[in-house]
Order: C-alpha cells, then structure tokens, then sequence
C-alpha cells in the first residue's frame, strides 16, 4: 500500500546482499567491535509464525450477506496462532479447520499488538455449501535482499535496514522459521519518477543461513559459514558521527559483483532508535542513476559508509525522486538485535 507523508511518497524497497573492495580502514583501532562489510544478494523463503489477517470479507450465506470473523471481532493484522489448540501455519490449516467445524464455534487463540486473545468464531455456509470465516490470511513470503553486515563476535548479520511485512497492510510478519539462500541479480528494472524500479534476480538451490529476528530495523540471522571472510572490516559509526555530506553505497547490479557507488547524505532527520528513516541519502553517481535511475526496489540493507565507518544502510525509495531514500543509523540497526 502506497502512503503520503509530508507530500512524498514512499515505498519500502524489497532486500537485497553486497560485495565489495574497500579498503581494510579502522582495522587498528582498539576495543572497537569491527564487522564485515556486507552485500552479497541473498534470497529468502519466509514462513509466519500463525497466518496474519489481510482482508475481511463479506459472503453470501444464501440469506444475506455475512463475515463471521468481523463479527467475532477479528482485525486486519490480527495473527492467528491456533484453532480449537491445534496449530495454525498455513492457509491451508485454516480453511480446513472451518470445514471440519460443520458450523460450530471455532475457539482461535490470536495475536493482537503482542498481546495475546481468545477469540470466538462461528462459520457460516456460503452459497455453495462450504464453511467459511470470512478472512483471507498471508503465511508465507519470499524475496531477494542485501546484507549490511557481519558481526563475526557475535555471529549474526543483518540486513534490509526494515522488517519484512505485509505487502497489503504493512503490518510486520511474525516470523516461524525463515531459510536463507543464495541469489544472483539477472537484470534491472530502472526507476522512474513515480513507478519505482527493481533488482530481478533468482534463488540458488545453495541454503546459507536462516532468520532469527524479522525487525522493524532489519532482518537478522545466522550464515552457515563465514561468507565474509575475505571481506574488510570496519567500525560502526557512532549515531553522532553521522553527518551530511559524502558517503559511498556499496551495492550489488549484476550477477555476484558489488561495487562501490558515489552518495551524499543530505539531511539528518532524527537519531530515534525505533526509526528507519534516521537520514535521506542522495544518490549521485552517475553509473547508478544511468542503471537504475536512482535507489530501486531490492538495494534495501545496501551499506551506506562514510569516513571509512559503516554508517547505515538504505531502507526507503522517494516515489517522486528515485535518486533519493531513507536511511537507518547502522547502532540503531545493531541494537536491534541486542
């Protein structure tokens, strides 16, 4: 869904890994936790813990027209967990625990804001005889995205520089289990003002890593092996190093490539650890801006780096400016996963 603020439109971009050949800086500071720098595409199957709520609908019973779950008090981005005590995973649990209910009451435990509720659903026949809630539900999703990076001290990356959420109601998913692949970038749909582009890519059958965390400051995890060994490390920059000014995006185009890209970080909005819109970056290299027209769809968690520190990464497309996005302070991103 697709919504104003302060009369720029903004879509949050898909995620996506880096590579990259900059130099090995801050390698000699002292009691600095250094990470590796991230980049490398990746691809990502995910399962939701429950099946999210994206729709209440209406249906014909033969009599008039019904939706037991609105009824019952079921909301849009309620998750839920459980039927009558058995697990709800898939579409597929729910729909058969509606038919096997004959029309009494289904007991479903539902997530709400973290909180947790009983709710009490009775289904009704449609006109063609079958019993339904009347809730269209998500479980599952998958996409491509970026590492930012690697903290080999505590074995984790992090990536997307945003949570993995509803694409209908942005409501962030609850993450089950979540297998992380590799992938490879085919091609690229360019940006334009007003129709965001994106990195088209594939999923290798290569599995590298799972998800332990989906957050509203990125997607954190676990790689099977070290995929960054032979990469620099560098220190996070403190939020107060931050500054307008230069900065380099390192971002992945083409097959497994990552290459390091000209920026300018134009304004500091806000230092707010609960936010992902800390600064806006402009993109200013003209390789990129010919490629893509800017920030596309899936460079999502591309490291930004300023002054030889990671300072951030992307995590937001201006839909009226392609060349222009939000970013997340890399400690706000690390103190995520803490």
């Amino acid at each position: 869904m697709k919504k104003k603020r302060k009369n720029i439109k903004i879509l949050l971009i898909c995620m996506f890994f880096v590579l990259f050949t900059l130099p090995n800086c801050c390698a000699a500071e002292e009691n600095v936790n250094l990470v590796y720098l991230g980049g490398q595409s990746f691809g990502v199957k995910f399962y939701n813990d429950g099946v999210i709520v994206t729709e209440l609908e209406d249906f014909y019973d033969g009599k008039g027209y019904v939706c037991p779950s609105k009824e019952a008090g079921l909301k849009v981005n309620d998750i839920i967990k459980t039927a009558n005590g058995r697990r709800i995973n898939t579409n597929e649990d729910l729909h058969k625990a509606a038919c096997e209910s004959k029309g009494c009451e289904i007991e479903f435990k539902v997530e709400r804001n973290g909180q947790m509720m009983n709710k009490t659903v009775k289904p009704e026949k449609n006109s063609d005889g079958m019993f339904l809630i009347g809730a269209w539900v998500k479980d599952s999703c998958a996409g491509i995205g970026t590492v930012t990076f690697y903290d080999s001290s505590h074995n984790y990356f992090a990536a997307l520089g945003h949570g993995i959420c509803d694409p209908q109601t942005s409501a962030l998913l609850p993450l089950g289990s979540a297998e992380i692949l590799g992938a490879t970038i085919s091609s690229i749909t360019k940006s334009t003002a007003g129709k965001p582009g994106s990195l088209n890519g594939y999923f290798t059958e290569q599995t590298i890593g799972s998800l332990t965390k989906n957050t509203p400051l990125g997607v954190f995890g676990t790689f099977n092996e070290n995929d960054c060994a032979n990469r620099p490390k560098l220190a996070l920059a403190e939020n107060n190093e931050v500054k307008t000014g230069k900065a380099q995006v390192y971002t992945t185009l083409d097959s497994n490539n990552v290459r390091c890209y000209d920026a300018e970080i134009t304004q500091i909005r806000n230092k707010d650890k609960n936010c992902n819109e800390n600064f806006v970056i402009k993109i200013t290299d003209k390789t990129l801006l010919e490629k893509c027209g800017g920030i596309v769809q899936g460079m999502s968690g591309s490291p930004i780096v300023q002054n030889g520190k990671l300072a951030g990464a992307i995590t937001h497309v201006f839909m009226n400016s392609p060349s222009e996005g939000y970013g997340v302070l890399a400690q706000n991103m690390a103190s995520n996963n803490r």
